[in-house]
């Protein structure tokens, strides 16, 4: 995987936090927050990620995209690499794994202006993650976008009797 962002078209890097709880594997994600995601739920979470400008090393933009998005720097242990994915639009994700805790209820995310309603002259601010939550597999796997799944099957899972 590149660790710095080229000139090949859009590229986000992101962060999948995970943890152990009884045996069982749970990842952190994040609901999108502004108007078109309001009642999108299966399919829209993500990892919590951000666009890379050229230069940019990918693993200190996904850094900064977690703090920005859940309001609490990235917890400190090794980032695992999981690889790149190509989201429908033709958006590439490059994202890391890194085990640690988080509560989503103090989670605040960062905010972005948009006029809305359309052409209503009137500018908003929106969350740009208006909530993350901690999911199993099976839940992640219905909740997370679809092109997003190979990051799930790439995840460290307990060997039994670990």
């Amino acid at each position: 995987m590149p660790s710095q962002a080229g000139s090949g078209g859009r590229i986000s890097a992101g962060i999948l936090l995970w943890r152990n709880r009884d045996g069982v594997t749970e990842v952190l994600l994040g609901h999108p927050g502004g108007p078109f995601f309001a009642k999108k739920d299966a399919g829209a979470w993500g990892v919590l990620k951000g666009e890379v400008e050229p230069g940019e090393d990918l693993l200190a933009v996904a850094r900064r995209e977690f703090a920005e998005e859940t309001g609490f720097p990235l917890p400190e242990g090794p980032a695992m690499e999981l690889g790149e994915i190509r989201q429908r639009g033709g958006k590439r994700v490059v994202a890391w794994a890194v085990e640690g805790e988080l509560d989503p209820a103090l989670a605040t995310s960062n905010t972005f202006e948009l006029e809305w309603p359309p052409r209503s002259g009137r500018i908003q601010a929106f969350p740009e993650i208006d909530r993350v939550a901690w999911f199993d597999d099976a839940a992640a796997r219905i909740a997370i976008n679809p092109a997003q799944v190979p990051f799930l099957d790439r995840l460290p899972r307990p060997r039994a009797g670990a």
